[in-house]
C-alpha cells in the first residue's frame, strides 16, 4: 500500500472529496492502480485516514469519468484501456485541442505564453532526465495552459469531462522512447506556432500530436494482447 500514498498528500487543504477524487484518479493515471484492479476500498480509508462515505463520493465521480466501473455488491475496479474507448474519445479530443490552440493564438497573454514556455523548458529538462513522471505533469499543464488561454469556459467544460481518460492513454503511450521523442519534437513546434500567433498551424498540429498518441497506444494495446 505505500505506493498509494503520495509524498506530501494533506487531504485537508481543499474540499476532502475534491482532493480525494483527484487522489484517486492520479493513482489510475499513472498506473499505480492499473486496468482491471479492484479499488482496494479498506487499504484506501486507512491510508489517507478517510471513512467509506467520502471515497464512495470520490468512486462514482471517476465512474462518471469512466476511470472505473462500479460493480454492484462487488465494490469498484478499474476500467481498461481498450480500443473501442479510443476510437470515441480521441477524435472529440483532438478536435477541442485543435479549437483550444486556434482560440489560443487569439486570446493569449503575453505573460500566459511566457508561462507556457518556462513550462516547455522544463519539460524538456525532465525528458533530458528519463523523469517520465514530472514530465508528464508539466506536460499536462502546457495542454491545460493552452485550454486556459483558448478563454472559452464551453470548450474547456466538454474537455474536462473526457480529458481523465485521456491523461491516462497519454501516460501509457510516452512510455515507449520513439513515441517519447516523437511527442517532445511536436511539443517543439507547438511552441513554435503559438508564440506565432498561427492559430491554424497550432491547431492542426495539436490534432497531429494526438493522432500520432493514438497510433502509438494502439501499437502498446496490440502487443499487449
Amino acid at each position: 500500500m505505500n505506493n498509494l500514498v503520495e509524498p506530501g498528500k494533506d487531504l485537508r487543504r481543499r474540499s476532502l472529496h475534491e482532493e480525494l477524487t483527484q487522489t484517486l484518479r492520479d493513482l489510475i493515471v499513472h498506473g499505480k492502480l492499473p486496468p482491471g484492479v479492484k479499488i482496494p476500498e479498506k487499504d484506501l480509508c486507512d491510508a489517507y485516514s478517510v471513512s467509506r462515505t467520502p471515497l464512495r463520493e470520490a468512486l462514482k465521480v471517476l465512474a462518471n469519468e469512466g476511470l472505473i466501473q462500479l460493480e454492484p455488491n462487488r465494490g469498484a475496479r478499474v476500467t481498461a484501456i481498450t480500443l473501442q474507448d479510443l476510437d470515441e474519445i480521441f477524435p472529440v479530443m483532438g478536435a477541442l485541442e485543435g479549437l483550444a490552440g486556434e482560440l489560443a493564438c487569439i486570446n493569449i497573454s503575453a505573460n500566459e505564453l511566457k508561462k507556457l514556455q518556462a513550462l516547455h523548458a522544463r519539460m524538456l529538462v525532465e525528458y533530458r532526465e528519463n523523469d517520465l513522471e514530472s514530465y508528464f505533469a508539466s506536460n499536462q499543464k502546457i495542454h491545460e495552459g493552452i485550454l486556459a488561454a483558448a478563454k472559452n469556459p464551453t470548450l474547456s467544460s466538454h474537455y474536462r469531462s473526457l480529458s481523465a481518460r485521456l491523461q491516462r492513454a497519454r501516460y501509457v503511450a510516452n512510455t515507449t522512447p520513439a513515441r517519447w521523442s516523437a511527442a517532445v519534437a511536436e511539443h517543439e513546434q507547438i511552441m513554435k506556432y503559438l508564440a506565432a500567433r498561427d492559430g491554424q498551424k497550432l491547431g492542426d498540429t495539436l490534432r497531429l500530436h494526438l493522432e500520432n498518441k493514438l497510433a502509438a497506444i494502439r501499437q502498446y494495446l496490440l502487443r499487449k494482447n
